[in-house]
């Protein structure tokens, strides 16, 4: 497709009920009727980072900080793996007090635990050095959103002190390493146009990631962009539909963020192409607090 005419599906709404039609034939075709499950454990809710947009951004100083222990992870993880999981994801925000031999210690103990199961990081930006130390502790993949391909975009969305080049690096890395790589970008984000969305699409291609997430924006009230309006479920469904079919093989998750913006969501975006679901396995009485837009789901 040429740049004019995947603008065109994005913003086609007459059609969309098609398009989600043909993306999930796509996605049975590949993956038939599974859908992937992934124990989510969101292991610290600190972040050195200001990101405008962002509910655990460093300045917000309105959520009660908190942060998981090895054993505690380790636990969740062993709970999940009993009833069935075998893929954990652990998020986070970049956390200095998570440093690289923490990071490998719980990479270890869950591996240890849990024989046989995939460990995901999703922790932000890091070194090649520090890349490398996961991958050698025994993590599979990675997952790093480049939030936008558009430089211009990125900057209104960050301070200064984050680089858009640096993070686009931070994937480069990941792939030469050997990771299974994640990445994705916010749908209806503030500033942002369909044309943007074609250089994220653009810019998948050339990464040509394992894993691709992605989801409506959603505000949050202690952030510098709340005045902005959500991003709509519609939009959302229909780039997630264009990318299922654009990238035929990859693990499409329909994220937490589809549930939050309507109740259906999440099974919507099954219907549209998506075909992994990450369930929150961290302690409930944390959840809460892993407040990166108004509304998270705790599930």
């Amino acid at each position: 497709m040429t740049d004019s005419e995947l603008k065109r599906l994005i913003e086609d709404r007459e059609n969309q009920d098609e398009l989600f039609a043909f993306a999930d034939a796509v996605r049975r075709k590949n993956f038939g009727t599974e859908v992937q499950l992934r124990g989510l454990v969101e292991i610290t809710n600190y972040c050195k980072n200001n990101c405008y947009y962002c509910g655990i951004r460093k300045d917000n100083a309105h959520i009660e900080r908190y942060r998981l222990t090895k054993d505690i992870i380790t636990e969740c993880c062993k709970k999940g793996y009993a009833s069935g999981l075998r893929t954990f994801v652990l998020q986070g925000g970049e956390d200095s007090c998570f440093t690289d031999s923490r990071i490998c210690e719980i990479i270890a103990s869950i591996k240890e635990s849990c024989p046989g199961c995939i460990v995901t990081l999703s922790i932000g930006e890091k070194s090649y050095e520090s890349y490398l130390a996961y991958k050698n502790a025994g993590a599979d993949r990675f997952l790093l959103r480049h939030e936008t391909a558009d430089a211009g975009l990125y900057s209104l969305l960050h301070p200064k002190s984050m680089s858009f080049e640096h993070r686009r690096q931070c994937l480069r890395d990941l792939k030469s390493i050997g990771f299974g790589v994640g990445s994705g970008f916010m749908i209806g984000a503030p500033f942002q146009t369909a044309e943007h969305i074609v250089r994220d699409f653009r810019f998948l291609q050339e990464l040509k990631p394992d894993m691709i997430g992605v989801g409506p924006y959603i505000t949050q009230k202690d952030t510098p962009l709340c005045m902005h309006k959500s991003g709509s479920l519609d939009l959302s469904l229909r780039v997630l539909a264009l990318l299922r079919i654009m990238f035929p093989k990859a693990l499409i998750p329909a994220t937490t963020a589809l549930g939050t913006v309507a109740e259906n969501g999440r099974e919507r975006g099954l219907k549209a192409g998506a075909n992994v679901i990450m369930h929150n396995i961290s302690p409930l009485e944390f959840r809460r607090q892993y407040a990166l837009y108004d509304g998270k789901s705790p599930l």
